[in-house]
């Protein structure tokens, strides 16, 4: 059986080798920390809300399970840690490579009071003994790994054995007429909201392009296996809009 080819990462602007693409990431959501969860709720007309709710909601079998520990990783401003925290009723881990990301999240968790322990570390070289959690997230940041097979290896190796991965992100809607309206939307009204909003021009350019790149669910599903993973899974949302994968660590 033939190996699939590797997956590689983000490719901003600029950026020729694994280090810049990382650099050009932590900086650019570092700019966009401040004004980041209104743009999510205003771009997406709020139904970011519902696909982390839905997500939260599929992995609950996981959360559940006595003594299960949990690590929302890409946590931005810690909106799916939050809801995963809140499912669970405990303390649910945290982890971004922007620290102003991580300042926001802080805030957030302190005005609810919400348990939550956060750490600034890379996804693709995590501080982190292996199979150490019962579960694993990432919503909305794993199209900006610098190498997704090497990230998908990582998040192995921290994942006990029937550990779960589940990654939320963006796609391209399967139905042409669809995908042609959101692809217009995306680059023409997307960028200008965001850089009124945000200031910064260049990121909200970068992000409906990092999705355009970004492997379609089922050869992103076939790299998680390849990786590992099995009982892999993925569930389409909003027309295709998102997808939400789901693998299971194996031994």
């Amino acid at each position: 059986m033939s190996q699939p080819e590797p997956v590689r990462g983000t490719t901003p602007p600029g950026a020729e080798t694994e280090d810049q693409a990382a650099g050009y990431v932590r900086s650019m959501f570092g700019r966009v920390a401040g004004r980041y969860d209104l743009l999510n709720h205003l771009l997406s007309f709020h139904v970011d809300r519902y696909w982390r709710a839905r997500t939260v909601r599929r992995v609950a079998p996981v959360l559940t399970r006595p003594g299960a520990r949990v690590i929302d990783l890409c946590c931005g401003t810690g909106d799916l840690m939050l809801s995963l925290a809140s499912c669970r009723g405990s303390k649910v881990y945290g982890s971004d490579f922007c620290h102003p990301m991580l300042v926001e999240a802080g805030r957030k968790l302190a005005a609810r009071n919400a348990p939550g322990g956060l750490f600034e570390a890379d996804a693709l070289q995590l501080p982190l003994p292996g199979a150490s959690f019962d579960l694993v997230t990432v919503a909305f940041g794993f199209r900006n790994f610098a190498n997704y097979r090497k990230g998908l290896i990582e998040l192995h190796r921290i994942l006990r054995p029937g550990g779960q991965l589940a990654i939320l992100e963006f796609s391209q809607p399967p139905n042409r007429v669809f995908r042609a309206l959101y692809n217009w939307y995306s680059r023409n009204v997307l960028p200008r909201v965001g850089a009124l909003v945000s200031g910064s021009a260049d990121a909200y350019t970068y992000l409906p392009e990092s999705v355009r790149k970004f492997p379609g669910p089922a050869e992103l599903a076939a790299e998680m296996s390849h990786c590992g993973f099995s009982e892999v899974e993925f569930t389409r949302m909003t027309f295709g809009i998102v997808a939400l994968h789901i693998g299971t660590a194996s031994e």
